[in-house]
C-alpha cells in the first residue's frame, strides 16, 4: 500500500495543507485546505496568532480524515527567525513575535557586546534587525527570557503542539543568528556574551527524522494517528530541496521575499561576503545555502491591499507591461521592510506615478536587484553561471522572470512553483525511508514538473 505525505506549508499571508502520494516514480500532490494568516497588533507589539496556526493546521488534518485519505507521514514548515518560548508549565510566556515589530530590533545593544563582525564569522548568517538574535535581547530586556526553560522555533513549536515533543530543527534554527556555522550547533560563546541561558536551546535534528507520533489528545481530536517529521522547517530551505539544480547553479526562491544563492558544502564567512550580507543558511547534512534576502512580492502585495477594490496579481502585472517606467528603487532598503503605505514609500522616492507604473517600478526595480545580487555571488565564489533557477510561488508571475532573463543576461529555469511544499514532501518521504537520498527526490522532482525556460 503506497504511503501517503501531508505537507503543512505556512507562509506570512497564507497557508495550506497538501497530501501527496508517489506512484511509478511520480509525485501526485492534492492541496485540500487553504487558509489565511497575518500579524496582529496588541498591546503595542506585532504577533502571530499561533493559536489559530495551530487550530488551522488541526483543521487540514481533519480534512483529510473526511476525504478518506489519511496521510502516514506530515511535517511543518514555516518562514525562519520567529520562535517561542516556553515556561517550565509547558506553556508559551506570550504569542510569537512577528519578525516586522521594530520595536525588537535590538541590534545596537547586541553589537555593543559582540561586534557583527565577530558574529558573522562565527555564525555565517547576514545582518537583519529582526534575525531572532536580537529579538531575544528584547525578551532578555522584558525578563521574559528568565521564566524561560525552552526555545523553539516556530515549525518546532507547532510540531510540540501535536507530538508534545520538544525538539529544534536544524534549518530553521541557523536562522537566529545563534548557530556557530562550523559546529552547526549553538554558539556557547555567543549565547554566554549575551546572558543567553544555554540550557534552553535544544539539540539540533536534521531533516528527514521523525519527531514522534501525535499525542493521545490530538489524536482523538482529528480522528487518527500520523508520523510527525522534522522537514527542513524553514520554508526557503524546503524550496531550494526542490529544485533539480545541477552542480553550481544559483536560484532563487521566489514569493514575500526572494532568496538569491547557492548550495555549499561549507559556510563562506569571509569579509567580502559579510561585505554583500550573504548568509550561509543551514540546509541537509549539514551544508548551506550561501545566499541573499530580497524583499521580494512583499512590495506588490502591500500595494494591492492598499487599494479597493483590489485587483488581482494577473490584472497588476497588465498594468505595469502597459505603463512601462524607466525609474527604480533599491528593493532592498529599509524603507520597504513595513511601512505605513507601500506605494507611499516607493512614490517618496521616485515621485509621483500612476498604479501601473507604480507595479512596473516594483517589478523592474526586483530584476534589477537579482541582477545585481548574482554579480556579487559571482565575484565572490570567482564563478560564472550560465543558468538561474527560480521556485516558488513568484515562478507563476512570467513578466518578472523576463525581465530577470533580461537583466541577467541568462537562461532562467522556473520549477517547480510547488516549491516549499514539494522539499517538504521529499524530507517526509527520506524520514520514511521511500527515498534514500536527496539526489533521488531531485530526479522525482524532474519527473513529476515540466521546467520552463525564459530566455534572456
Amino acid at each position: 500500500m503506497r504511503k501517503r505525505y501531508l505537507a503543512i506549508d505556512i507562509g506570512a499571508s497564507s497557508g495550506r495543507g497538501i497530501l501527496a502520494e508517489l506512484k511509478d516514480g511520480i509525485l501526485t500532490m492534492e492541496e485540500i485546505y487553504r487558509f489565511a494568516n497575518h500579524p496582529e497588533e496588541k498591546d503595542g507589539g506585532l504577533y502571530w496568532n499561533s493559536d489559530n496556526l495551530f487550530h488551522e493546521i488541526l483543521m487540514a488534518m481533519k480534512e483529510c480524515k473526511r476525504l478518506g485519505k489519511v496521510p502516514d507521514f506530515m511535517g511543518i514548515d514555516t518562514w525562519g527567525v520567529d520562535y517561542v518560548l516556553l515556561d517550565g508549565n509547558g506553556k508559551p510566556l506570550s504569542e510569537c513575535h512577528c519578525y516586522r515589530d521594530e520595536s525588537r530590533h535590538l541590534s545596537k545593544e547586541v553589537h555593543s557586546l559582540i561586534p557583527f563582525e565577530d558574529l558573522y564569522t562565527r555564525t555565517g548568517i547576514q545582518y537583519q534587525g529582526f534575525n531572532s538574535i536580537y529579538q531575544l535581547y528584547a525578551d532578555k530586556q522584558s525578563g521574559k527570557l528568565d521564566e524561560a526553560v525552552a526555545f523553539l522555533m516556530l515549525p518546532d513549536y507547532l510540531n510540540y503542539m501535536l507530538t508534545g515533543i520538544a525538539e529544534q530543527e536544524y534549518t530553521n534554527a541557523t536562522t537566529t543568528g545563534l548557530v556557530n556555522c562550523k559546529t552547526h550547533d549553538f554558539d556557547d560563546e555567543i549565547l554566554a556574551k549575551l546572558g543567553y541561558d544555554r540550557s534552553i536551546f535544544l539539540p539540533l535534528c536534521q531533516p528527514g527524522t521523525i519527531v514522534g507520533g501525535l499525542s493521545k489528545e490530538i489524536e482523538e481530536e482529528v480522528g487518527y494517528q500520523v508520523r510527525v517529521c522534522h522537514v527542513a522547517s524553514h520554508d526557503t530551505a524546503s524550496a531550494v530541496l526542490s529544485i533539480p539544480l545541477e552542480k553550481d547553479e544559483p536560484y532563487i526562491s521566489s514569493g514575500t521575499w526572494s532568496l538569491l544563492g547557492l548550495e555549499v558544502k561549507e559556510a563562506n564567512s569571509s569579509e567580502q561576503a559579510r561585505k554583500y550580507n550573504y548568509s550561509n543558511e543551514g540546509g541537509l547534512n549539514h551544508t548551506f545555502r550561501f545566499q541573499k534576502n530580497i524583499m521580494g512580492l512583499w512590495m506588490i502585495q502591500e500595494i494591492r491591499n492598499e487599494l479597493d477594490p483590489k485587483p488581482s496579481f494577473p490584472e497588476m502585472v497588465e498594468l505595469a507591461k502597459a505603463n512601462p517606467s524607466p525609474k527604480r528603487v533599491d528593493a532592498n532598503s529599509s524603507a520597504f521592510l513595513s511601512p505605513k503605505s507601500m506605494s507611499g514609500a516607493i512614490r517618496k522616492e521616485v515621485g509621483e506615478v500612476s498604479l501601473g507604473e507604480l507595479c512596473h517600478i516594483v517589478y523592474a526595480s526586483l530584476a534589477d536587484s537579482y541582477a545585481a545580487s548574482l554579480k556579487e555571488v559571482e565575484e565572490i565564489t570567482g564563478k560564472k553561471f550560465k543558468r538561474l533557477h527560480i521556485t516558488g510561488g513568484g515562478g507563476k508571475n512570467a513578466f518578472l522572470n523576463e525581465l530577470t532573463a533580461k537583466a541577467i543576461g541568462r537562461h532562467v529555469a522556473v520549477g517547480p512553483i510547488e516549491g516549499t511544499a514539494i522539499g517538504n514532501l521529499l524530507m517526509q518521504m527520506l524520514a520514511a525511508k521511500e527515498i534514500s537520498s536527496l539526489n533521488q527526490g531531485r530526479d522525482i522532482v524532474k519527473n513529476s514538473i515540466t521546467i520552463q525556460e525564459v530566455q534572456p
